[in-house]
């Protein structure tokens, strides 16, 4: 047996490692340096996700966030075509992650419709995944105050974490989050906080 690690799986860390990379130019204060690397780390996801193996569904999550978070409207809608093509194929969001996914794509698509069916499996997982469904249905309803409630939940909530993927402590839900309700006129402030960039 070969002691090569699976394709998908050095994909993976290749992808966390440019989140990562985003991350902490963003925390640096350089923006352009941080969409930059987002926009690797969603092509990486991507990546490993054409290559692992059925339900690993964070790959998802990872390729429209970093996409969205690029700033590239392009790559953000072309990966959210591609992510919710990939859960339709397997019969729709079936796990909090999953979810989670179908969320965000259909968030950046304008596809309210998917929300719902997103939503109830977002809230079939741990709390952070409730937290992410109330920021999501805020968005769905363009409830500023609910969105701005929900994206201080989540803040706090990196800000207690005693560990975080990439590495670098930064509240990214709760960032992309926001971003998306730009679009349908929904300006939530978030709360100063030193799992968020200055800038």
């Amino acid at each position: 047996m070969s002691d090569e690690p699976e394709l998908h799986r050095v994909l993976q860390a290749r992808a966390v490692a440019f989140d990562g990379d985003a991350h902490r130019a963003w925390m640096d204060g350089d923006p352009a340096a941080a969409r930059a690397a987002f926009a690797q780390a969603a092509r990486t996801y991507a990546a490993s996700w054409d290559a692992a193996p059925p339900e690993a569904f964070g790959r998802l999550v990872g390729r429209v966030k970093a996409a969205v978070l690029s700033g590239d409207e392009v790559l953000a809608r072309e990966q959210s075509r591609a992510t919710l093509d990939a859960l339709d194929a397997v019969g729709g969001p079936s796990s909090p992650a999953a979810g989670w996914a179908a969320a965000l794509a259909a968030l950046t698509l304008r596809e309210d419709d998917r929300l719902p069916d997103a939503t109830a499996a977002m809230r079939g997982g741990p709390p952070p995944f409730a937290r992410a469904a109330d920021a999501v249905q805020a968005l769905a309803a363009r409830d500023a105050p609910g969105l701005a409630a929900a994206l201080a939940a989540i803040v706090e909530d990196f800000a207690t974490r005693d560990g975080h993927l990439t590495g670098v402590a930064i509240a990214d839900t709760a960032l992309v989050l926001q971003l998306l309700g730009r679009p349908r006129g929904l300006t939530a402030p978030l709360p100063a906080s030193a799992v968020l960039p200055t800038a």
